[in-house]
């Protein structure tokens, strides 16, 4: 039974269920197009998930860019894919932060056969492809930055390869490529690249110069060094000779300006040092760096050196004394302070400090045994290189091959000479104290992955934010 209160004009008032069935027809007009609204969105397909570890986890591409970049180096090619959010941090491709895939020989093989050299690189570009969305394409940078292989090659024959690499691109690639994407690249260009990597994946952009790491990037044909200076020190850079670069870059990065020190020395990459150390000490007809029991020529570009061993075989002393004459050391320095070859040092400072080397200086390590072929990173000094050195150069090629399984069979009778040289680079060449702890990298931690210390990253960096 329904109860009303009574009112003072007789009437009666009215309970919510009166005044829901007097509305009935207004509730039904509002309440229609609500349903239809909520059945809308809940049909509607959800938005990825948030993170994982600091970096956001694979989903649609929505504001995600892309870069390609090839690095086409003296010993191989190698083709990086990155994918950066709309704040150039990166995003995993899959269950990796990057794809990475690299290939032998490089470019430079095939000195005389442009074609076949741009032909090399099909398959790399086909793994590019399979990450990269197909509707993304067009708007994906493709870039391929040769170095120090071509550099050697002279300017008619390594302009062939890159147009051929061009042509490529253009025919078979849907990616988005300019002609001047693909180039030789100067050292400087390569070692800043590589600090950018190295500093970007630290975290140490927008920090204080003395905040960053210096690095030393040891490849095939050239040897990068590159460290932020002081503004002070930077206004005191010697003006390079005519066709140098300049000692010191500008650069402007996540709100803070560096000023970084960068040179390349193109024939004292690990490759081709060791022509330089065989022309430096054959004086004799034999090398005092090769293994006993080899004989043979090393050949490099286009020319070949005697590389046998003395009857003797090879003396860790007498190797130093060839790798120091090979690095110029004695060189007249006419600036304040100088590495080898009169070439400027920077003038140290705290960006150099803490040191990063890279490349050939992890391969030869791991190789030789004192540290962990599979650890991204490790801890090093370089008397660690010398006493790596004397065990190598005490042994014939045979007892070697035992020693070293870790050593490609063709590097084996180099091993001496490797070892001595990267010693006395860091020494003899760049002043670095024998007790001097360093980080050997090969891929730097970045938000639960790992990445490749290499220069692609700091290209990849500069063309995703201007495209």
């Amino acid at each position: 039974m329904r109860r009303y209160s009574a009112l003072p004009n007789g009437g009666r008032q009215e309970t919510l269920a009166d005044r829901a069935h007097r509305y009935r027809g207004v509730v039904l007009v509002i309440l229609a197009p609500l349903a239809l609204v909520s059945l809308v969105l809940l049909l509607m397909p959800r938005s990825p998930a948030g993170t994982m570890g600091g970096a956001r986890r694979s989903g649609p591409a929505g504001a995600d860019r892309y870069a390609v970049i090839f690095d086409a180096g003296s010993s191989g090619s190698r083709v990086h894919v990155f994918r950066f959010d709309a704040n150039l941090d990166l995003v995993r491709i899959g269950s990796e932060i990057e794809l990475f895939v690299q290939i032998k020989p490089g470019l430079s093989h095939y000195a005389n056969d442009p074609r076949e050299a741009a032909e090399s690189l099909v398959s790399l570009l086909d793994d590019a492809k399979r990450v990269v969305p197909a509707e993304l394409r067009d708007q994906t940078p493709v870039r391929v930055g040769a170095t120090a292989g071509l550099r050697n090659l002279g300017a008619q024959k390594s302009e062939a390869i890159l147009q051929a690499v061009r042509d490529l691109l253009r025919e078979k690639s849907s990616f988005k490529n300019q002609p001047d994407w693909v180039t030789v690249l100067d050292g400087t260009q390569e070692g800043a690249y590589e600090w950018v990597t190295i500093n970007y994946l630290l975290g140490n952009l927008g920090k204080t110069y003395a905040d960053t790491v210096g690095v030393v990037d040891l490849g095939g044909g050239s040897v990068q060094m590159a460290y932020a200076i002081a503004e002070k020190d930077a206004e005191k850079a010697p003006k390079p000779s005519d066709g140098e670069d300049a000692y010191v870059k500008k650069l402007f990065l996540k709100g803070t300006t560096y000023y970084l020190y960068v040179h390349s020395y193109l024939h004292y990459g690990l490759l081709a040092a060791r022509a330089e150390v065989l022309k430096a000490g054959n004086g004799n007809g034999y090398s005092n760096c090769m293994l006993e029991g080899f004989q043979g020529q090393y050949k490099y570009g286009d020319n070949s050196f005697e590389a046998s061993a003395s009857p003797s075989g090879a003396s860790y002393s007498k190797c130093k004394d060839d790798a120091v004459k090979a690095l110029k050391v004695d060189e007249a320095c006419t600036h304040m302070k100088c590495s080898f070859g009169g070439i400027w040092n920077g003038g140290g400072g705290a960006g150099q400090n803490n040191l990063f080397v890279a490349s050939f200086f992890f391969d030869r390590a791991a190789e030789a045994g004192f540290v962990n072929a599979n650890a991204p990173v490790a801890k090093v000094k370089p008397s660690d290189f010398r006493q790596a050195a004397e065990r190598a150069c005490s042994l014939s090629v045979k007892n070697a091959e035992a020693t070293f399984p870790g050593v490609q069979k063709d590097n084996i009778p180099y091993i001496c000479m490797d070892l001595v040289y990267q010693y006395t680079l860091l020494v003899h060449g760049f002043g670095v104290d024998p007790d001097h702890e360093m980080t050997l990298v090969k891929k730097v931690p970045y938000s639960g992955a790992y990445v490749e210390a290499a220069w692609p990253l700091g290209s990849a960096i500069e063309v995703a934010s201007s495209s």
